[in-house]
């Protein structure tokens, strides 16, 4: 359960403001031209549709002018407007902030054979928020109930690149980019394992591990885990959905890139005889994860780390600290 503190959990602590106030307060913090002709003012935040471009949204003492949503960085759903998470300005110092909205949402997640059903949680999220405070590894930022009771997190801005993007950028020649760039990124990725370990360590989980849920904050060059608001449930390893997150992670950086059967296909390339379906991810059976068949100066300490992700693994890893034992036994020489 979240734990507010009492000035955040007192819905009655929204100051109010009118309409001529916040006039002056967006003339004064961004200028006279950039006040809305017209504009919404929000309180109550439940149906975020109706929270739109110029509205101001009242949050405990704080107005904030909503800009426009976020995207979605999802395989498949690039730029899909996510209306429940929008980027405002702060209208106390003119800062850039991420507000995300109450949005229930439930989703079946297959691994292999495993079903982990995975809800939307406001709470979860803002729990870890708190839990991570001032940890370079993870976003930052705060929660407050709006008057309904919603629980809001607002987010500071992370100016800074995808961790997919910043791969994507080296890997016209993947030999070039495994010898010279990779083992670096991976002693990125082993300390965004360790974060995620800090967590597990207090008894909570991440709940949607992806690449684009890494991103590069350029202005403190550390990278940093966004978007924890997903829980998930399942009876056997509670970290479980985490730590296949993790490994696609590993595969696709490892790889360049995600290596399809598709692109091998079209490449007419030899190695696709060599493949079979153990070889290839247990989450998404078109990539492959036995990267040694395709790049045969994979060695063998990493690929075995890549093989507990195949659907031809017969154990899995239960925690980020057998991963990171793997990983700490591999060594990339030209």
């Amino acid at each position: 359960m979240i734990k507010l503190n009492k000035m955040e959990s007192d819905t009655g602590n929204n100051k109010d403001f009118s309409r001529p106030e916040l006039e002056e307060i967006i003339a004064a913090k961004l200028g006279r031209d950039r006040v809305p002709r017209r504009f919404k003012i929000h309180r109550d935040t439940s149906d975020f549709f109706r929270v739109d471009y110029d509205d101001v949204v009242i949050l405990g003492d704080k107005p904030y002018l909503v800009k426009n949503c976020e995207k979605e960085g999802r395989f498949g759903l690039d730029d899909e407007p996510k209306y429940w998470v929008k980027r405002a300005i702060d209208l106390t110092d003119g800062e850039t902030k991420i507000i995300k909205l109450v949005f229930h949402e439930e989703i079946d997640a297959k691994v292999g054979e495993i079903v982990f059903k995975c809800v939307r949680s406001p709470g979860k999220e803002a729990a870890i928020l708190d839990m991570v405070t001032g940890h370079k590894n993870f976003m930052q930022g705060t929660s407050i109930r709006d008057t309904a009771g919603n629980i809001v997190r607002i987010l500071d801005y992370i100016r800074g690149k995808r961790f997919d993007e910043l791969i994507s950028k080296h890997c016209e020649n993947h030999e070039e980019f495994f010898y010279q760039h990779l083992p670096g990124y991976l002693v990125s990725y082993g300390e965004m394992v360790r974060a995620i370990q800090f967590i597990h360590d207090k008894g909570q989980k991440h709940g949607d591990i992806r690449r684009d849920h890494i991103l590069f904050d350029r202005e403190t060059g550390n990278y940093r885990w966004i978007d924890f608001d997903y829980d998930y449930y399942h009876e056997a390893n509670m970290f479980g959905y985490d730590l296949f997150g993790l490994g696609n992670i590993l595969i696709y950086l490892v790889g360049g890139g995600d290596v399809t059967a598709q692109q091998l296909k079209a490449m007419d390339s030899a190695a696709l005889a060599r493949l079979y379906l153990e070889d290839m991810n247990v989450i998404f059976n078109n990539r492959v994860a036995n990267l040694q068949k395709i790049y045969p100066y994979v060695p063998d300490e990493l690929n075995y780390v890549l093989l507990h992700f195949s659907n031809g693994a017969n154990l899995y890893y239960e925690n980020t600290g057998q991963l990171l034992e793997d990983l700490g036994g591999v060594q990339i020489r030209a």
